[in-house]
């Protein structure tokens, strides 16, 4: 038999669907209401959070680079300067294929292997995200119109405008500025990272390097909208840069390319002073280098050629070159010799033209092989009597020599704002047996007292200490920077490590004594620098030095024409003018010149010329 089924419950099933239904509604009322919530939470508790991300997107905060200060000298001439230019720069961010990049910006515009180099150089070096790296520097204005006009395919790239350091006087200046180039990571670590957020160069010499601080300014910062592809659309906010603050130096530019001429093709260094402001008024070392070239980035090559050459162009001599001063020290010995009593200013010596410690014992000779005869302090000054200071240094010994020498400023640095100077080397009992682990002899004293042996200064001591005689005593210490343009309170501080005491003597007359004895070295019917001196309508004060490069043995005669040139001695000269007035000190080292009458003296001489000319001229206009 067939069984029917019972009757469909519709009761049920309605009741089924409605509970259903209803669960199916509250589910979706508690996602609507879990959306609702999350979106109250986005919109109004993480609202700033979020909007700070979505800003960050749109808005991105730039930083300004200052723009450098100007260096003038005393006369207003302007020294370094900062010259518009444009570079070609790609950022990271923007561009997904960088060596494609380079490869299409290459069919625009030469790029050299070099360029691409220093740009991964650069990259690896970037300090933020969204950082343009300079790949060409200094577009000319057909480069940048044809990169200009392709913009739409490149993206990433863009041309920036720049002020970069040019320096007008290149290599006639670059020993006294020194330069900038591009910052490295190690000097980084030493600056305020934000300041330099946007700087690319520093100083790395020199005045460059010593004002870096005044020199630099303060960063600005702008806030800028950007679309999709990173491309600025407006500014928003700027905060203007500080430029850096424009120095003032005692630099003459043109009694500085008065010395480059006089010194001419010759290797060495001429150093000028005002010994009223210890003011640098000249520092020549020759030959040197474009400095313009190492301000974006010098060749391998280029660089190259200045290490490997003979001639040193990358070496300072006038702060870093050390010499034997020779007879240029002869002033200070005698002073240590009167000062100390050891001898009298009247004291005489008969000079055979050699001087022995002990009989039959070693000679050393005299510059004059026949005597000079009967010799004293000035005489002996005035002709550059070798056997004189032989003798005195005999009878003073080490202590009083070193000791004396010491007060002028010898074996230390005393400049004020040269970082790369050298304290050279001032010796003594204490430093030979610390250096060379042997004690003092008595022939050691002669040597220092005519300025040979172990002692060695730099061009930059020796006007310094002359600078003191021309003084009488009285300290200044040298300096580049005469003031900051918008700081005229500003006085540049001297380290407790520089503060030298005037030089006091026992008798104020024996500085007459001794400036009477430079007078004569130049105005003297026997002095070693009178021709030098000829014709001259004021008095100059000067000291002339041979320093021997290579030991001559006993028996042999120094004989320049049998000795290979950079064999031969180097020609020191010494001076200020006018000598009962000093208004300029000139020291001047002329590396295997000869003798320092005939080489350095007629150098300086040029120079005294020129200043002293000028500053007539100058007095006269004003009296007109």
């Amino acid at each position: 038999m067939r069984r029917h089924s019972p009757i469909k419950d519709h009761l049920s099933e309605r009741r089924t669907f409605a509970s259903r239904t209803l669960l199916a509604f509250a589910v979706v009322v508690l996602l609507m209401g879990a959306l609702a919530a999350r979106m109250v939470y986005l919109q109004v508790f993480e609202h700033d959070r979020y909007a700070t991300i979505s800003d960050r997107n749109r808005v991105q905060l730039e930083p300004i680079a200052p723009t450098r200060g100007l260096i003038y000298d005393r006369n207003g001439r302007l020294l370094a300067d900062n010259r518009p230019t444009h570079n070609l720069s790609i950022v990271r961010e923007r561009t997904d294929d960088i060596d494609a990049t380079i490869a299409e910006l290459a069919q625009l515009v030469p790029v050299t292997e070099r360029d691409i180099a220093g740009f991964h150089k650069r990259l690896r070096e970037r300090r933020r995200p969204y950082e343009p790296v300079v790949l060409r520097f200094r577009m000319s204005e057909a480069e940048i119109a044809r990169v200009a006009v392709n913009f739409h395919r490149l993206p990433g790239v863009q041309i920036d405008a720049d002020l970069t350091r040019y320096y007008p006087y290149a290599s006639s200046l670059v020993h006294a500025l020194g330069y900038v180039g591009r910052i490295n990571e190690r000097e980084l670590e030493r600056v305020d990272q934000q300041n330099y957020s946007a700087t690319h160069h520093i100083g790395k010499l020199g005045v460059e390097k010593f004002y870096e601080d005044r020199l630099h300014g303060k960063v600005g910062l702008q806030k800028v909208e950007t679309d999709a592809r990173g491309q600025i659309l407006r500014v928003l906010e700027r905060e203007d840069p500080q430029p850096g603050q424009d120095i003032r130096l005692h630099l003459d530019i043109e009694l500085q390319l008065a010395a480059e001429q006089a010194l001419g093709e010759q290797r060495g260094a001429v150093v000028a002073l005002d010994p009223r402001t210890g003011g640098i008024l000249a520092l020549v070392s020759h030959p040197g280098y474009d400095p313009n070239l190492f301000v974006t980035g010098i060749s391998g090559r280029d660089y190259r050629a200045l290490q490997q050459s003979e001639d040193l162009p990358l070496f300072n001599r006038a702060i870093r070159g050390r010499y034997p001063p020779a007879s240029t020290i002869k002033m200070m010995v005698g002073l240590a010799a009167i000062d100390s009593g050891t001898v009298s200013p009247a004291y005489t010596i008969s000079d055979p033209g050699w001087y022995q410690l002990t009989e039959g014992g070693r000679y050393y000779r005299d510059w004059k092989r026949w005597g000079h005869g009967k010799v004293n302090l000035k005489t002996a000054i005035a002709e550059s009597c070798d056997t004189y200071f032989y003798d005195i240094g005999h009878r003073m010994g080490v202590d009083p020599m070193s000791d004396y020498l010491g007060r002028f400023g010898f074996g230390r640095v005393t400049s004020l704002d040269l970082p790369e100077a050298n304290g050279a080397i001032l010796p003594s009992k204490e430093w030979k047996r610390r250096v060379r682990g042997r004690p003092w002899y008595t022939g050691d004293s002669l040597n220092l007292s005519i300025g040979q042996g172990f002692m060695v200064a730099t061009p930059l001591q020796l006007a310094t200490a002359t600078m003191v005689i021309a003084n009488r005593g009285r300290w200044v210490n040298p300096r580049m920077l005469q003031r900051v343009i918008d700081e005229p309170e500003f006085e540049l501080p001297v380290p407790e490590r520089k503060q030298l005491a005037d030089v006091q003597l026992k008798r104020d007359g024996y500085w007459d004594h001794i400036i009477t004895a430079m007078e004569e070295v130049m105005h003297g019917e026997h002095g070693t620098a009178r021709r030098s001196g000829q014709g001259a309508d004021y008095r100059i004060a000067g000291k002339t030095g041979t320093a021997q490069v290579v030991g001559i043995k006993q028996d042999e005669e120094y004989d320049a024409e049998a000795l290979a040139e950079r064999l031969r001695d180097h020609g020191l000269f010494v001076g200020f003018a006018p000598s009962r007035d000093p208004q300029i000190v000139v020291a001047v080292v002329v590396e295997n010149g000869g003798g320092g009458s005939s080489a350095a003296a007629p150098v300086a001489r040029e120079l005294f010329d020129f200043y002293m000319l000028r500053q007539k001229d100058v007095q006269l206009a004003d009296q007109g």
